[in-house]
């Protein structure tokens, strides 16, 4: 089933739009074990009434959320968590433990975002961000595992977009959740059921080799799916995972011209961005998009954004 705001998939995994900016931007991906539920991601604070309407829609209970996981804790995956543990009274957060402390108390996590897209844009995007108790926090190191009414989830520690990263593995559905790890792609970017796929290298702990270890080490358990945040289910595993090992090694490439070419600022910034645009426009019409190229921009500018800070972030804090 699909409506406006849920994709229902096998397996009891749904994809809930967490109303990021735009549709189909980032998903909060729930998992139903009879009757007892898991949230993957949270999107916002403002998200959570989507969630909430869904669990309603399944005629299913709020007391019945068991967990809420985080994949990592960027704010656009971790945002609506304390709003989350209002409105579930039951649940326990799982997150990777270098990603629990900051769960617990907010502050740095805030302040970091804050650096990234400003305070009156922090505050009209996420709201408040309260402290989660940490009685209610599970850490979840590399190879552990928590039990969903007898579901099995596999935590694995997946660092290259971010050092406090976690993709977690469901036997059951041959699937991964892999947040970002996978990169993001697009609903709207498909061509005749194949998916187009791109990293997302956003600041502050891009680390190229890290990323790639990650991306092989998923594989190495063969899954059919993997359900990204950015956005929900993609196939054809195989064939994404060497695009997206090229496509790092291609904006590597770019940051490191920029960085020996330029020494200010700004045009570093415009130089990885317009190199970075140019890219992704290239490899979407090599993957068939017939979509306008004004459509396209609007789809990447914001990742082409982020990834670009990544970048000169990753170019001056580099061994």
């Amino acid at each position: 089933m699909t409506t406006s705001l849920v994709t229902d998939y096998e397996h009891g995994i749904s994809a809930i739009d967490a109303q990021f900016h735009r549709p189909r931007r980032a998903a909060i991906h729930l998992i139903v074990e009879d009757g007892k539920m898991a949230l993957v991601d949270t999107g916002t604070t403002s998200s959570i009434s989507g969630v909430i309407s869904t669990i309603e829609e399944k005629n299913l209970s709020a007391e019945d959320v068991h967990y809420i996981i985080l994949t990592h804790i960027h704010l656009d995956h971790a945002g609506g968590a304390s709003e989350c543990m209002r409105r579930f009274p039951n649940a326990k957060l799982v997150v990777h433990p270098r990603g629990a402390r900051h769960m617990a108390d907010p502050d740095k996590l805030v302040a970091g975002a804050i650096a990234v897209y400003g305070k009156a844009a922090f505050e009209r995007v996420y709201g408040e961000i309260r402290p989660i108790d940490r009685q209610r926090i599970i850490e979840a190191p590399d190879e552990s595992r928590i039990e969903l009414n007898g579901r099995s989830l596999l935590f694995i520690d997946t660092p290259g977009h971010a050092r406090h990263h976690n993709c977690i593995y469901d036997e059951q559905s041959n699937a991964f959740f892999t947040g970002d790890t996978f990169g993001v792609s697009y609903r709207e970017l498909d061509v005749s059921g194949m998916e187009f796929v791109f990293p997302t290298t956003t600041p502050v702990q891009f680390d190229p080799s890290a990323a790639h270890a990650s991306l092989d080490r998923i594989m190495r358990f063969n899954p059919e799916f993997a359900f990204l945040t950015h956005y929900s289910r993609i196939s054809h595993l195989h064939r994404h995972v060497e695009s997206m090992h090229n496509l790092i090694d291609a904006h590597v490439e770019i940051a490191r011209s920029a960085g020996t070419d330029y020494n200010g600022h700004n045009d570093r910034f415009t130089t990885i961005s317009s190199a970075l645009q140019s890219l992704l426009l290239q490899r979407i019409r090599e993957h068939g998009s017939r979509l306008p190229e004004a459509e396209i921009t609007a789809l990447i500018s914001s990742d082409v954004k982020l990834n670009t800070q990544g970048l000169e972030h990753w170019l001056d804090h580099a061994n």
